[in-house]
């Protein structure tokens, strides 16, 4: 796998919300857009049904941070909305992201309140990415931790990603792919994706195929002419009599059959899955392998592997493509500091911690035990996660391939506590510094 060499990390600058506008035109008027600011991004609250999340979208929030510009037609746009100075018209088309950004490794699991990223250069360019950024890494976020547990719960067996035909646009499911390769799915069917990001592309064949012709034993004949290593879909009609005229067709080509699979779309998966194990088996075709697909989630994955069905691999579509769920997190971007003061939000359910942050993951016998939350030029043990990725609005140090970061989650993933991997309910401790705990004392006491 390789990054995508097209772009497609890049975005308008007029993909943002209104009032980001607005904000930016009435700084520049009243001169605080060059006022040092700090904005943080990450995750209120960790739903229920998550033990952690996965961070993902980095990469291309950084890619889309780089190429961030107004073009003429945008200026145009914008003017014609008629509530913006001749001056902040002029600000717009100067305008180039000269901002710094930390941010955790890509692939990092992380736990509520804790910063993905945090952003510090002139509050009005700090300000205006805020739509951007958030939506970058609040889809693939999302994507990447609902595929994890797919994964995770299908225990080594290949999982393959079919959500393009109903996840939320063309966009999401080019980079929803790219989530779903960083938590270890092992290809998809989505040309475009395969491209953009140098993914394993995958397919079978649909139902239509086989009603197109005037029986099932003609389609696979076809099909297994045109492409003789392929995998048959055997439900179309009756699912056993579908693995019947698969063997019927190992017989028909003797030597020259090089089928590899037979994928299961409907019915009992568990018990199908045994009876067509052994009718390939006794027909001498072991390695033919059995592809499941149909609805499938962590959940009914899990319950095929707890009941040994001899499943080789699994398609998974809609419920991971849409995160069904768990499809929104509560991602936020936050002022959390200006001209060098803390700023904190004080909205009951929504605090907000001051200053520019670090999190430390103290581990023990190779596994992570908790976190520590607290202020940038604190001191601590453990692993700093917040490193350097950008200065001055260019990006700093190597750009990891997809391969690497699907790597280094994999690793991540395995120094969590066994519990955290699993799909029942469990908590990791995050604790907020005495430092940091003193200073947002400090600031709420002075009023900011």
């Amino acid at each position: 796998m390789t990054a995508a060499s097209s772009g497609a990390g890049s975005r308008p600058a007029l993909f943002t919300d209104l009032y980001e506008l607005t904000m930016a035109q009435a700084y520049v008027a009243d001169a605080m857009a060059d006022v040092p600011a700090t904005f943080s991004l990450f995750v209120r609250t960790l739903p229920a049904q998550r033990n952690f999340l996965l961070a993902a979208g980095i990469d291309t929030a950084l890619a889309a941070l780089e190429s961030f510009r107004f073009e003429a037609a945008d200026i145009d746009y914008v003017r014609s909305l008629g509530r913006f100075t001749p001056a902040f018209l002029d600000w717009l088309r100067a305008f180039r992201f000269q901002c710094s950004v930390v941010a955790v490794a890509e692939g990092t699991p992380m736990f509520a309140g804790e910063p993905i990223l945090e952003v510090t250069g002139p509050l009005a360019q700090a300000q205006l990415v805020e739509t951007l950024l958030i939506n970058e890494l609040h889809l693939q976020t999302m994507l990447a931790s609902k595929a994890v547990r797919v994964v995770g719960a299908a225990q080594g067996r290949r999982v393959v990603d079919f959500g393009a035909r109903r996840i939320h646009g063309i966009d999401a499911a080019v980079n929803g792919a790219r989530a779903f390769a960083i938590a270890g799915v092992s290809a998809t069917s989505n040309l475009l994706a395969g491209r953009e990001w140098g993914l394993p592309v995958v397919g079978t064949m649909a139902h239509a195929y086989v009603q197109s012709f005037a029986s099932e034993a003609e389609a696979f004949r076809a099909f297994a002419r045109h492409y003789p290593d392929t995998t048959l879909l055997v439900d179309t009609y009756d699912t056993l009599e579908g693995v019947h005229r698969v063997i019927d067709l190992a017989r028909e080509l003797g030597p020259a059959f090089q089928v590899q699979a037979v994928r299961l779309d409907s019915g009992d998966l568990a018990a199908l899955s045994r009876t067509a194990r052994d009718m390939l088996d006794a027909a001498g075709l072991n390695q033919v392998r059995i592809f499941a697909s149909g609805g499938l989630d962590e959940h009914s994955i899990a319950a095929l592997v707890a009941a040994h069905a001899p499943i080789d691999a699994f398609g998974v579509g809609t419920r991971m493509g849409t995160s069904e769920d768990v499809p929104a997190l509560d991602v936020v971007y936050k002022l959390t500091a200006l001209a060098g003061r803390g700023r904190v939000k004080l909205s009951p359910g929504k605090n907000v911690l001051p200053g520019q942050k670090q999190i430390w993951r103290i581990e023990e016998g190779g596994l992570a035990r908790r976190d520590v939350m607290g202020r940038a030029e604190e001191q601590n043990t453990g692993r700093a996660l917040l490193q350097p990725v950008m200065q001055s609005g260019a990006r700093i140090g190597a750009r990891p391939s997809l391969a690497d970061v699907a790597a280094h989650a994999q690793r991540e993933i395995a120094r969590l506590p066994q519990l955290l991997r699993g799909l029942s309910p469990a908590r990791y401790p995050v604790e907020v510094s005495a430092a940091l705990t003193a200073y947002a004392a400090e600031v709420r006491a002075a009023g900011r």
